[in-house]
């Protein structure tokens, strides 16, 4: 490739960043970083009505914990900004001015009620509900008369009646549109604001974006984006049109669907490099049969014509498993270092230097093959932060239902007493000595002791966590539980 690449992704802020959006941005930003070139990030917000600061704050905060860092944009800047469309309308409306001169556009002054009116005509006559062109036909004379009465008017962008528009798309080879159904585009509202086709085109062309990687549902856009380019005297850029993304029941991925942002899975504690190395799985593969995938590796290896044609199925199982694997593959350390916020925030720790951070990597060891997502080590961990057990109601029926019990509980609690050296080889040793010296299953010292240490039923390895828990609260422990027992 010999032209130097630019790439962007250009979201609307009508809301959080969603899982179709960063695909799209982790498209863009690993085929730039692929052939150094640059990732652009610009704000397409001339929708006034539904744009909001919150919402591009949102976005922001989303690719930045992705990893996705861009190279030109908000925030960064850039020789080709302003990168918000509303900071550019200037250019715009030197755009709309030379194509109204040249004579591609012209005004139309038919009110939304009247165009509204006319579309429900057409469907109730099976006709494409598209606009009649009707203005269209209106000399420069007639028009200029309306416009100095102070009629209202948008701009549409006349498409030629014959011929077709060639759409050379990387993924799906060449597609043709036929000029005769394409509608004559509003490309300037009536209120002076741009519509998305001329400010994105405008903007593509003047940033010089060599490639267009997007959603499938863009690619009617494409035509008329290639003829807005043609009569300006813009070069077209490529275009790669990615496919769609639906849930496991075959429908477009949506909320229904269940969690459908980035930051809903911030929050539920995924990790941002399985999030990046699932997301780049949807509609791309490295080969057969390879999964975990380094950020570096996708670098290394993604291409455009890797990209499927088929809609690819977002399943959040497969999701939850890699999130698992990365998670393991972290090491105590760097697991430890980001549970610490978690558990702050849950109010069960305080100080991780008081509460000594060789002791949390240790619990942290503990857990880490049962995890798939972050926060599922707040229930696993719970016990370790209080010097009382809260047992929980199932549990404690358990406590009071089995007979034997409180005799289990004596039992181990002299048997932990008397070990000289409280860790978790002694641990089991003395404890898988009492069900032959009470005649009792090892099932129920095993049970007995865990409700008594954890509270639960189900904990990390029981003789590691006494031994994490140590001697004295471990003892205590059991002695509270020997007065629930039956």
């Amino acid at each position: 490739m010999t032209e130097k690449v630019r790439v962007r992704f250009a979201p609307s802020p009508t809301g959080v960043l969603h899982i179709g959006g960063a695909r799209t941005a982790l498209h863009n930003y690993l085929f730039a970083r692929k052939h150094k070139g640059k990732f652009i990030l610009r704000i397409e917000d001339t929708d006034q009505s539904r744009s909001t600061e919150e919402s591009i704050e949102a976005i922001i905060s989303s690719m930045k914990w992705l990893g996705l860092d861009w190279d030109e944009g908000v925030e960064v800047g850039g020789s080709f900004g302003p990168y918000r469309q509303t900071e550019r309308l200037p250019i715009y409306k030197e755009a709309a001015e030379e194509l109204l001169a040249k004579g591609p556009a012209y005004p139309c002054f038919c009110t939304p009620a009247e165009l509204e009116e006319r579309r429900s005509i057409a469907q109730r006559e099976g006709r494409p509900p598209t606009y009649d062109g009707r203005c269209r036909s209106l000399s420069k004379k007639e028009a200029d008369k309306l416009m100095a009465g102070g009629k209202e008017f948008a701009l549409r962008f006349a498409m030629p009646k014959e011929g077709e528009t060639i759409v050379a798309d990387i993924i799906r080879g060449e597609v043709s549109f036929q000029n005769a159904v394409l509608e004559d585009m509003v490309i300037v509202r009536q209120n002076g604001l741009p519509t998305y086709n001329f400010a994105a085109a405008i903007d593509d062309a003047k940033m010089e974006i060599t490639h267009i990687i997007r959603g499938i549902d863009h690619l009617s856009n494409a035509p008329k984006q290639i003829l807005l380019y043609r009569a300006l005297g813009f070069k077209a850029p490529k275009f790669a049109h990615l496919p769609m993304i639906f849930g496991s029941d075959k429908k477009p991925l949506s909320k229904r669907h269940g969690s459908s942002s980035v930051e809903e899975y911030r929050e539920a504690g995924y990790l941002p490099e399985a999030i990046i190395n699932y997301l780049a799985l949807l509609g791309w593969s490295l080969d057969d049969k390879t999964t975990i995938i380094s950020a570096n590796d996708l670098i290394e290896n993604f291409s455009l014509e890797r990209v499927s044609k088929r809609p690819a199925v977002f399943d959040e199982e497969k999701l939850s498993w890699m999130n698992g694997v990365y998670i393991r593959d972290l090491g105590p350390i760097e697991l430890t270092s980001r549970l610490i916020p978690l558990w702050k925030e849950a109010g069960l720790l305080g100080d991780e230097n008081d509460f000594g951070l060789s002791k949390l990597e240790a619990i942290t060891t503990l857990i880490a093959e049962r995890m798939k997502t972050l926060n599922e080590a707040l229930d696993l961990t719970r016990f370790f932060f209080s010097d009382e057990t809260q047992i929980g109601e199932e549990a404690l029926d358990k406590l009071k239902g089995a007979e034997g019990l409180r005799e289990i509980l004596r039992a181990a609690h002299a048997k932990l007493e008397d070990l000289a050296d409280f860790n978790s080889s002694e641990i089991e040793a003395a404890l898988r000595a009492i069900p032959g010296e009470l005649g009792v299953k090892p099932k129920l010292v095993f049970l007995a002791v865990r409700i008594a240490a954890t509270g639960s039923e189900v904990s990390p390895p029981l003789f590691e966590s006494l031994e994490i828990l140590g001697k004295e609260i471990s003892l205590k422990r059991l002695k509270a539980a020997e007065g629930l027992a039956s």
